[in-house]
């Protein structure tokens, strides 16, 4: 018989087909992490630093982000997702690489998209420790605070890891993202943001974020 150890360890690394999310008690366990793991150095602001208000979900215009990748460990396009925790509004963009050009090359044009309201709309970007967002530090300068999770800590963005996991039904893990047109990508998020939430009042993410902004720029 296989022990639980084993299965969470084949979980965790994708090898089956579910998502830690499906198991509530997997989430509740610790995992001990390495002496090299903890002293990973963070590219900017620590989550232990964030705004408890983050957390709440009380107030609108805090995100978290992400990459997905498809093949050959993301040496081609991904996908940069970014999640608004109060309202569940998901932005996916194909961007030709895993690399921190092209997700500043990403933020740069949403923030053309949003002019001056950007910081109004984008409080706080929570992200993890990987290479491609060593220089998102940099949007602060655009009023908007990053903070980054614990080096290998996904669960501390978990609704953002929820999201991709929904993204996988239409990009599965293994297919190359440049099979899909930017625009294919843009269609995918519009249909995931037009799904009714139960903890949302059964309304969708696009309704709520549409009423957001609608506010920001009567203001």
């Amino acid at each position: 018989m296989v022990c639980t150890k084993t299965l969470y360890n084949a979980l965790r690394a994708g090898q089956m087909p579910l998502t830690p999310f499906e198991l509530p008690e997997m989430l509740k366990r610790k995992r001990r992490e390495s002496r090299k793991r903890a002293h990973k150095r963070l590219k900017g602001r620590s989550i232990e630093e964030r705004p408890i208000i983050v957390h709440e979900r009380s107030e609108i215009g805090h995100w978290e982000a992400d990459t997905v990748v498809g093949r050959r460990a993301g040496k081609e396009s991904v996908a940069l997702t970014l999640l608004e925790k109060c309202t569940d509004h998901f932005i996916v963009l194909r961007i030709p690489s895993r690399t921190s050009e092209a997700v500043m090359e990403a933020m740069s044009s949403i923030r053309s998209d949003y002019g001056d309201k950007f910081s109004q709309i984008f409080k706080t970007i929570t992200t993890d420790n990987g290479s491609e967002f060593e220089d998102l530090s940099e949007i602060e300068q655009w009023g908007t605070n990053v903070y980054f999770a614990h080096p290998y800590s996904s669960w501390e963005r978990p609704q953002n890891e929820r999201h991709n996991g929904l993204l996988r039904r239409y990009i599965p893990k293994g297919v190359s993202i440049d099979r899909y047109h930017a625009e294919e990508i843009l269609s995918f998020s519009d249909e995931i943001n037009g799904l009714p939430r139960r903890l949302l009042g059964y309304h969708t993410p696009e309704e709520l974020f549409d009423t957001f902004l609608d506010k920001v720029f009567a203001a």
